[in-house]
């Protein structure tokens, strides 16, 4: 608390403290004809002429105990004996904190919250309280009508530490105020002046200098606990705010609040989330959320959660549903009841449940628990019905936030619907609405065309994959062989009958045809004879040798249950390729969101053996009057550096795949725009037009190319391709080349190539070059200015 009224906040005003205003009413009283009331006031009169300073009033905080007696005489009717520990009240000073006298229930408040507690006010920033202090002396001295009023609190902590807040109540009737001779004349163009610029704190310093003023006498303080209150509001705020804050923060502060509106800190909360399809309680999906009732499960049904008498209550009922001794049930129970197990097994001695409903609908379950028996009950619980409402609201909007990111996700995993692109789809569905509602008989959804785009497309594909695959395949097929022949083999040795040597020749003859002659349908066939002929004999065997079993059980273990083939060397490619898509996708989907934010494009990848994109720039696509083919050259600059930190991740992490393939990268350059539409029934752009459909066949066909007049696939490992029919192309890319060679992105070796003709296309040629690898610590993108600048210097 403070000693002296010297303090760091100014104030347009300076304290004296004076009692000369409340004895003034004592002065009156003297003359009252109820003789009881003359003397009690002349009385309190001689005290004070005794000691003409606290009429005079002093700044010195020492003369409170000084004069201690005195002021207590005088302020009796102030702070009455009889409600001294009833009302929270204290006498002190404009906007201060030096408590002049007080009752004895604020005295205790204060003993307990500590010696090193200050009180302060909570809720008012220090300009705003010298706007404050201004307009107190605008309304009571200048008489102009000026509320500037708003709640004051004062958060006070008591003995358990729970902060409680106190509204605070201001009595100004004993102060007097008075300008100095530093005060400025305040005119009414002043006052006109200052209605319109609260925020103006210099001006209000100027027509209000500090200390300009001089507040003599004392304020009177109440206070009133509004802790539930204050909880309410802090619920709701924090409700609000949940979904700006991190999980973490936001639930410290949830708990928090709950812990002031029961005013005890051994609160925890937690949640559960009702699946109605399941009739089940899951925990809440990637937070710091816990579910007590569900413990360390993921998901429960409600009927295996909670016992008849709780299932009713919560999910039938949905109405609150209390424990406040658990150990107790748990006892009594002899702790078969879920709830009451789960409850005690985490040390928790008393609950309360909360559906989280609407209209009958159960959406989830508020849990509080206490690790102190009693804390929680059916009384208290009753503080949850001004929350509930709020905490149903933030929920709602929380599961439309959910189903809004997985709408966002089928959209992003499952159609061709760009964001780019969305506006012209909306467009096109408002219309079809509008001709709808209009009642036009078979409205159409109007074709999706954007006219005049450049496209940029690219590829990171997995080489030699058809023949690694065939490869997976013999190794899987020739294993499953020589198991068969090696129990084939014990049988014979045990009974030899005419059909297993038969059965040895068909496999030999599938390995002589697995090795020298492998087609399409060889699979398929010995595959068919494993499962109708071979699979039976075992399965017989099993049965009447006892020492076969082993080796059919061991055979039986390797067969995948969904193949009804070993699928081993074939698992390790296909998960190979599962990986290579799933990084490279990721790669260039966080790198689209840079490329984006240079200038809207349309954007798609596909996963085959490797992963290619599509993109499309132009004027058609943004909607605006801003596309330069500056966007296109930084664009194509850009695509260049993300294939070469593709084929930097994948060769950095190429030894955690099951299995080692090598990839090539190739881009694809066009150099005239061309218009695509979107085709309704495969969900995905095309290009439109028989000129551009020349497009398409390049970009099928041209990884297959070979060099001409060779065998030599033009795309190869560790190597760019940029394949491109123009001249102009090829001197705009060997620029970005000769750029990403400075840059330490490209080897200095460069190949020009002609590609042999492909069907109704000729001409093509490509550069190729050499990529560099590192070890991914720089993690640079550069411009097409950084190019330009690059060329001038």
């Amino acid at each position: 608390m403070l000693k002296t009224l010297q303090s760091n906040i100014v104030f347009p005003f300076s304290v004296k403290i004076s009692f000369n205003k409340l004895l003034n009413q004592y002065d009156q009283l003297a003359k009252s004809e109820n003789a009881l009331i003359a003397s009690k006031a002349n009385e309190i009169l001689n005290v004070a002429k005794q000691s003409p300073v606290l009429r005079d009033g002093f700044t010195d905080l020492s003369y409170l105990n000084t004069y201690d007696q005195d002021i207590r005489v005088i302020l009796q009717d102030v702070f009455s004996h009889v409600l001294t520990l009833n009302e929270i009240k204290f006498a002190t000073v404009p906007l201060g904190n030096a408590v002049l006298a007080s009752t004895q229930r604020f005295k205790n408040i204060v003993k307990d919250a500590g010696d090193n507690f200050d009180l302060l006010i909570k809720n008012m920033p220090e300009e705003d309280l010298y706007i404050f202090g201004c307009t107190i002396i605008i309304s009571m001295y200048y008489g102009y009508t000026l509320n500037f009023k708003r709640p004051i609190y004062y958060d006070i902590p008591d003995k358990n530490g729970i902060l409680k807040t106190y509204k605070v109540l201001y009595n100004a009737d004993f102060i007097e105020i008075n300008p100095t001779k530093d005060a400025p004349k305040f005119t009414h163009q002043d006052y006109e002046e200052l209605l319109d610029n609260f925020d103006d704190i210099e001006l209000w310093k100027q027509k209000f200098p500090p200390n300009s003023y001089q507040f003599k006498g004392f304020v009177v303080s109440s206070l009133f606990d509004v802790t539930d209150d204050q909880s309410i509001s802090n619920i709701k705020s924090t409700l609000i705010e949940m979904n700006k804050q991190k999980k973490e923060s936001f639930m410290e502060n949830f708990q928090d609040v709950f812990q002031r509106l029961f005013s005890r800190k051994d609160i925890n909360v937690g949640f559960s989330v009702f699946n109605k399809e399941n009739n089940a309680l899951e925990q809440v999906y990637g937070s710091n959320v816990k579910s007590y009732l569900l413990n360390k499960a993921d998901s429960i049904c409600c009927s295996d959660a909670l016992c008849l008498f709780s299932y009713e209550k919560l999910i039938e009922e949905k109405s609150y549903y209390s424990i406040s001794d658990v150990n107790k049930l748990y006892q009594q129970t002899q702790g078969k009841e879920p709830q009451i197990a789960a409850l005690h097994d985490q040390g928790i001695q008393s609950a309360i449940f909360a559906p989280i409903a609407e209209e009958g609908k159960l959406l989830a379950v508020l849990e509080l628990v206490s690790n102190q028996k009693g804390a929680l009950n059916s009384i208290n619980a009753n503080k949850l019905i001004d929350v509930m409402p709020f905490i149903l609201t933030a929920f709602k909007r929380a599961k439309e936030e959910e189903e809004n990111q997985i709408e966002a996700i089928i959209q992003r995993e499952c159609t061709s619907i760009h964001p780019s692109v969305r506006w012209k789809f909306e467009e096109a569905a408002k219309a079809f609405r509008k001709e709808q509602q209009e009642g036009k008989p078979n409205p159409n959804f109007k074709r999706i065309r954007f006219k005049n785009v450049y496209p940029l497309f690219g590829q990171i594909d997995v080489k030699g994959s058809s023949k690694a695959r065939n490869e997976a395949t013999l190794k899987d097929l020739l294993l499953q062989l020589k198991l068969v022949k090696n129990i084939i083999d014990q049988a014979i040795a045990l009974e030899d009958l005419p059909i297993y040597n038969q059965i040895l020749f068909q496999l030999k003859d599938f390995e002589t045809t697995l090795k020298d002659n492998f087609k399409v349908d060889t699979e398929q066939k010995i595959t068919q004879f494993l499962h109708t002929e071979i699979e039976p004999i075992f399965k017989f065997q099993l049965q009447q040798h006892q020492s076969l079993k082993e080796d059919i059980e061991d055979y039986f273990s390797k067969i995948d249950d969904n193949l009804n083939v070993i699928y081993y060397y074939r698992k390790n490619f296909d998960d190979t390729i599962s990986l290579i898509n799933k990084n490279m996708a990721s790669i260039i989907d966080r790198k689209q969101i840079e490329a984006q934010q240079m200038y809207p494009h349309f954007f798609e990848r596909f996963k085959t053996d490797g992963v290619e994109h599509n993109m499309y720039i132009g004027e058609a696509i943004t909607k605006e009057n801003s596309f330069n083919e500056i966007y296109l050259y930084n664009l194509r600059l850009w695509q260049m550096q993300v294939m070469c930190e593709m084929e930097n991740v994948y060769y950095n992490y190429q030894h955690q795949y099951p299995k080692a393939l090598d990839v090539a990268s190739m881009i694809l350059v066009f150099n005239q725009p061309l218009t695509i539409r979107f085709r309704t029934d495969e969900k995905h752009f095309d290009v439109d037009g028989t000129y551009n459909a020349r497009y398409e066949v390049v970009k099928k066909r041209v990884d297959k190319a070979n060099i001409k007049g060779t065998d030599q696939r033009i795309t190869q490992k560790g190597k760019l391709t940029i394949v491109y029919s123009q001249q102009e192309d090829e001197v705009e890319y060997l620029q970005y080349v000769k750029f990403l060679q400075a840059k330490k992105r490209l080897a200095n070796n460069l190949e020009i190539l002609e590609l042999e003709d492909l069907q109704g296309v000729t001409g093509l040629k490509a550069i190729r070059v050499d990529i560099l690898y590192s070890d991914l610590n720089e993690d640079k993108y550069y411009t097409y200015d950084d190019l330009i600048t690059n060329n001038k210097s």
